[in-house]
């Protein structure tokens, strides 16, 4: 039976951070809804109704796309390990660029922020807690190395080049604006009444 919560409880709070994945749930009016499963030293809880979690570089840049248009956001989280459980927050998320004035506070935050693309701060509305027996038993080895070294290899000006070539829009031709909300002043964006 499935168990809801207003905000993160300290046990929630511990839940998260044993794991090692999480994934990363959005839709925006109309199109595609995109599903991301992310890894690595990339979330932190900021209180018990405020998680952040570093996006790093890759091929598709659906979650801002959608976000800068509708920003319900849902976050899962299973226990591949130990006691079955499934934990998942939903609320409404804002999207970080570098060109925030928070964006330096934030990325302190995690130890490995090469191709570093957004940060995703997500304003928890609700907590559900449900079982997990379906979900089969893993054994973790170790983060893979890939992305990083990817990164390290393009360098930031590659990097930032490969937004601009592969980033812009989402599959839907959503637009990312991820070139100028990267160099603003503000470099952040709340979806409002479908405004960008």
């Amino acid at each position: 039976m499935g168990k809801q919560f207003e905000k993160l409880s300290i046990e929630q709070k511990k839940f998260i951070s044993d794991q090692k994945m999480f994934f990363v749930g959005t839709a925006a009016s109309t199109g595609k809804v995109n599903i991301s499963p992310k890894g690595m030293d990339s979330f932190r809880v900021l209180d018990e109704k405020t998680v952040l979690w570093l996006n790093l570089t890759g091929s598709g840049n659906e979650t801002s796309a959608h976000v800068q248009e509708l920003p319900r956001m849902t976050i899962m989280f299973c226990a591949f390990t130990g006691k079955p459980e499934i934990l998942r927050l939903y609320g409404k998320a804002e999207v970080l660029h570098k060109g925030n004035s928070k964006w330096s506070e934030y990325l302190e935050l995690f130890s490995s922020p090469i191709g570093a693309r957004q940060l995703f701060i997500l304003n928890i509305e609700l907590v559900q807690s449900s079982c997990g027996f379906s979900v089969p038993l893993y054994e973790y080895q170790q983060d893979r190395k890939t992305l990083l070294k990817w990164a390290t290899n393009k360098g930031q000006e590659g990097i930032e080049e490969y937004w601009n070539d592969r980033n812009q829009t989402s599959l839907d031709g959503k637009p990312t604006n991820i070139k100028e909300l990267s160099k603003t002043s503000t470099g952040i964006t709340r979806a409002s009444s479908g405004r960008r």
